[in-house]
């Protein structure tokens, strides 16, 4: 009787376990639907989708492929291998640069960079910068990505050290084949 019981105890045991992981494998195979997360830094603030950037207006849009558009118009002021690049404050503003058409702020630490040709081809790396000829940079942390649906143009982030979205000046270098 022993035996029999320990066998039972055993064959409830694994009937258990094969139960809770079969279970446990339909819950993880149920889709949700992921919303779009909102900006609470700022009141009636754009929608932001997955990748964390606000979805781009038509005006926006608009105004990036009328920049691509004049760039054809006139003779290419860069050759294959050029590099555009951008200073901007933590304000927003185009301090200076190369093929730059427009800087817009979103909320703290979010930036978009338009540039005058197509960069789906290139390279760009952003820095922390200083917007003075003297000095080191102020501490934080810049990420930077291919803005939503515009080819000529960049999204820069700025966070402090501790990774809390915050303005910090930057400079964007863009690099194309």
């Amino acid at each position: 009787m022993a035996k029999f019981i320990s066998r039972r105890a055993v064959a409830v045991t694994f009937g258990v376990l094969a139960l809770t992981l079969a279970g446990g494998g339909i819950a993880a195979a149920q889709t949700t639907a992921v919303k779009p997360a909102a900006q609470t830094e700022q009141p009636g603030a754009r929608a932001v989708v997955q990748s964390g950037q606000p979805v781009p207006t038509a005006a926006e849009a608009a105004q990036a492929k009328a920049a691509l558009k004049a760039k054809k118009d006139v003779s290419p002021s860069f050759v294959a291998g050029s590099t555009s690049f951008a200073v901007v404050s933590s304000a927003g503003v185009l301090l200076r640069g190369h093929d730059v058409v427009s800087v817009t702020k979103y909320g703290p630490g979010q930036y978009q960079v338009i540039f005058n040709r197509s960069l789906l081809r290139g390279g760009y790396v952003a820095t922390i910068g200083t917007t003075t000829d003297c000095c080191l940079p102020p501490a934080g942390e810049v990420s930077a990505a291919p803005r939503l649906a515009t080819p000529n143009g960049i999204f820069v982030q700025t966070h402090s050290s501790a990774g809390v979205a915050a303005d910090r000046p930057f400079h964007l270098a863009v690099f194309t084949p």
